[in-house]
């Protein structure tokens, strides 16, 4: 132990307490004997890279082309989605992919290109492999979007076969070029982004240890996925591999003028496993769609679960929750859900209750809905590794506990102190775990957060997770945890929601979580984690939200006003501001760091909190409509500016406002004392929504930012589903320009069941003083209309 070492475990012993931070050290101890013990050891290794090219098998989507020292699968699927293996890995097995392997390309097909290499030729992408293994995905034009350089392994030596060929897993560096003038988003939450600058990136869920903020890496919920926007086209960039890795990325410069362009670089480095590669082109739209169709819909959540949401860690009993309640509905602060943090298990054991604090929790849930507030409950994997708690007895029986290399149960320290962890890579532990929240259902819970699941165990030394060498079942194929460890979380999400649908059928589950990976979204969405209070903080919010989005998770939102400390009221209400345009609305602080109710903070702020409330309310037919394009299309809520623009390289890298879908673009107060801002526009006519004032794009504006609001603007021509005076649903429609059209989407959510939703397009258009709002289908609109943004006297 260094002294970094030693200066850490006192900090542990601090925060947690003397016993609880001795047991840290010695889980600590126990990690770093077992990885010793069981993992193999350094030895010498030989690097290797393809060789030339020596034959290929045409196959059906594309071949299996043969090099001098290994092979490489190449596959178009029919929307065109490409995959690339290397060492004869195929598209499965596969934690990302939604359950079978897409149907390929019939009619793409393998053919000798020229210089002794080989290419794939479909409607939708070329790909071009040359003699030495380099890969080039092109547009059907010959653009050249991505072009992966011939990879390299690192073989042991002391591991090799008969064959010469060695065994076991390589670690390998995989280098890719993109163009110069292309901008890297996406792998997973990113606490400095959206747009993801030159720098290297860790692909490793990790709980942060505390407050994180911009320039902190790893965070909890990391994903090999790249997504590229340039000129000539967008690509999303996939490696379907999660083991320990590390992602340096280089923005390229073009030559002004000179022709010498340098490009940008990717260098993928990854301790094992397999190399393959999944590579989508087309629009940001169609790339998130073919995402969506490889990794599955994403979860959507019921219609509560749209509202604002208030947690907090300390409530410290029912009578503190009735009194928060009370004091929304006494201000008029409309509220959809209240959750419970650690502290209402019995001494920090899941699936228990503190009787003492809540000797009616089920009594409360039902007192709450009747007001139309659920409660949520917080579930973390570790159970009490003690005889006789109900839980560890159970999955004692069904062996569904993480076990070391020698078969005993891995131990670690969380809240509840030494503790086991469930194998939720084996299904039968996942059976057995999701049918444990029948007892959150008997509480009266309507939804669940999954926390502390990278997995945690504090560590006063090394890594607060479970040791490398830990045994899992990965599906019946067996590995340790260098392999489970980032595709813990999303079981964990697997095993819960499958367990919720199948005690409630009839029921849409809510359910997110701190960490996860690659098709995380198939189960529900995530939230920032542990964000520092400050203004460092409230900017790294929506980075994560907006990274999270363009990895094919829509649902996502931060803790309003920070979970670590006392915000000022001003950073809590733009916190709180921002927090109402985005998908998770939701207070949260730690235990020690304030009140996060908005009437701690002053009358002002209660009123201009107010003011947000009930905009949300209004929006939340228009929150909803996306919620269900997403599941339909994987088009996040939250989208960059340049989501229609890609190409517009102003708004590339534009990274202080964001689109929520295609009619609204907000541009929240990330700073002190801001009162007034620019905001970058795309091309078309915007009205700011609360002053009417009309801007026209492409091209930056200065808008108004007083306190009691951030500035929202609406796209010309847009039909929005909003709530009327009169409760029910109506289309607010802007102003279209004369000579140009405008539309909107708008689907109806029947319940918080799984009915198949209907889709109803409407388009509106202008004539003379006159907007004309119609349904495509020729029907009547069957909604009242509501225009917007025309001069006093005209009519609608």
């Amino acid at each position: 132990m260094d002294g970094r070492d030693l200066v850490r475990s006192v900090r542990m012993i601090r925060a947690v307490g003397p016993a609880q931070g001795l047991r840290s050290v010695r889980a600590a101890w126990r990690a770093r004997r077992a990885d010793a013990l069981a993992l193999p050891r350094r030895a010498a290794e030989r690097a290797r890279v393809p060789g030339a090219a020596s034959g290929a098998e045409p196959q059906p989507g594309g071949g299996l082309i043969h090099f001098a020292r290994s092979s490489l699968r190449v596959r178009v699927a029919s929307g065109g989605a490409v995959f690339c293996g290397w060492e004869g890995a195929e598209p499965e097995p596969s934690y990302a992919l939604a359950g079978a392997c897409p149907e390929v390309d019939a009619r793409a097909v393998l053919e000798p290109d020229t210089e002794g290499g080989w290419r794939v030729v479909s409607e939708r992408v070329l790909v071009v492999v040359s003699r030495h293994g380099a890969v080039e995905v092109r547009t059907p034009g010959g653009a050249v979007l991505r072009r992966e350089l011939p990879p390299r392994w690192w073989d042991r030596v002391a591991e090799e076969s008969a064959d010469g060929r060695a065994e076991g897993a390589s670690r390998w560096v995989q280098r890719a070029e993109v163009a110069a003038d292309a901008r890297f988003f996406g792998l997973g939450g990113r606490a400095h982004g959206p747009r993801l600058r030159d720098g290297v990136y860790r692909l490793w869920n990790t709980d942060p240890g505390g407050a994180f903020e911009p320039g902190d890496d790893p965070l909890s919920l990391t994903m090999p996925v790249q997504l590229v926007v340039a000129d000539a086209g967008t690509h999303l960039v996939f490696h379907d591999n999660s083991w320990d890795g590390r992602v340096t990325l280089r923005e390229g410069a073009e030559g002004a003028g000179s022709g010498h362009d340098r490009p940008g670089t990717c260098e993928l480095r990854m301790d094992g496993g397999p190399l393959r590669y999944w590579v989508l082109a087309g629009t940001p739209a169609r790339v998130l769609q073919g995402w969506t169709a490889l990794t599955g819909a994403p979860a959507l959540p019921p219609q509560w679960a749209l509202g604002y949401q208030h947690a907090r860690w300390g409530f410290g009993g029912q009578a503190e929750v009735r009194r928060v309640v009370a004091g929304y509905k006494e201000r008029g602060l409309p509220l959809s859900a209240v959750h419970l943090d650690i502290d209402h298990f019995d001494r920090h054991r899941v699936f228990t209750v503190d009787r003492q604090r809540y000797p009616d929790l089920p009594g409360l849930a039902r007192e709450l809905r009747a007001d139309g507030v659920r409660l949520v409950s917080i579930v973390d994997p570790a159970v009490k590794a003690e005889p006789g708690d109900v839980v560890y007895e159970g999955g004692s029986a069904a062996d569904a506990f993480v076990r070391d290399a020698r078969g005993r149960e891995v131990r670690g320290v969380v809240w509840p102190g030494e503790s086991v962890y469930p194998d939720f890579t084996d299904a039968r532990a996942r059976k057995w775990w999701g049918a444990l929240y029948a007892e959150r259902l008997a509480q009266g819970f309507a939804g669940v957060w999954h926390d502390m699941n990278e997995p945690v165990s504090f560590a006063a030394f090394g890594e607060r997770t479970l040791p490398r060498s830990a045994r899992h079942a990965l599906e019946g194929r067996g590995g340790d945890h260098r392999e489970a460890h980032n595709i813990y979380a999303l079981a964990m999400a697997r095993a819960g929601f499958e367990g919720l649908c199948e005690l409630r059928p009839a029921e849409r589950p809510f359910l997110f979580s701190r960490s996860g990976w690659a098709g995380m979204q198939r189960y529900g969405g995530s939230w920032s984690g542990d964000v520092t209070t400050g203004w460092a903080g409230l900017r790294a919010s929506l980075s994560l939200v907006l990274g999270l989005g363009l990895c094919g998770v829509p649902y996502s939102g931060p803790d309003i006003g920070g979970f670590s400390g006392v915000p000022s009221p001003e950073l809590y209400l733009r916190w709180f501001q921002l927090g109402a345009w985005l998908p998770l609305f939701r207070t949260h602080s730690a235990l020690g760091a304030g009140r996060r109710e908005p009437w701690e903070y002053g009358v002002e702020v209660v009123e201009h909190a107010r003011t947000a409330l009930r905009e949300r309310q209004r929006l939340l037919p228009y929150f909803g409509t996306l919620g269900q394009l997403a599941r339909l299309t994987g088009a996040p809520y939250v989208r960059p500016v340049w989501w229609s623009a890609p190409r517009d390289r102003a708004l590339r890298d534009c990274e202080d406002a964001f689109l929520l879908g295609d009619a609204l673009l907000v541009a929240p107060a990330l700073a002190a004392g801001v009162t007034r801002r620019p905001v970058r526009l795309p091309r078309g006519r915007w009205y700011d929504t609360t002053t009417g004032r009309a801007y026209d794009g492409p091209g930056q504006v200065w808008v108004e930012a007083p306190l009691s609001r951030i500035p929202v603007l609406a796209r010309a021509g847009a039909v929005m589903p909003v709530t009327g005076a009169d409760g029910w649903t109506e289309l607010e429609v802007w102003a279209p320009v004369a000579g140009r059209g405008g539309g909107g989407l708008v689907v109806p959510d029947a319940g918080d069941g799984w009915q198949r939703p209907t889709v109803e397009r409407f388009t509106s258009r202008r004539e003379g003083d006159r907007v004309v709002v119609e349904r495509r289908d020729g029907g009547a609109v069957g909604y009242p209309v509501r225009v917007r943004g025309l001069d006093d006297g005209a009519e609608a």
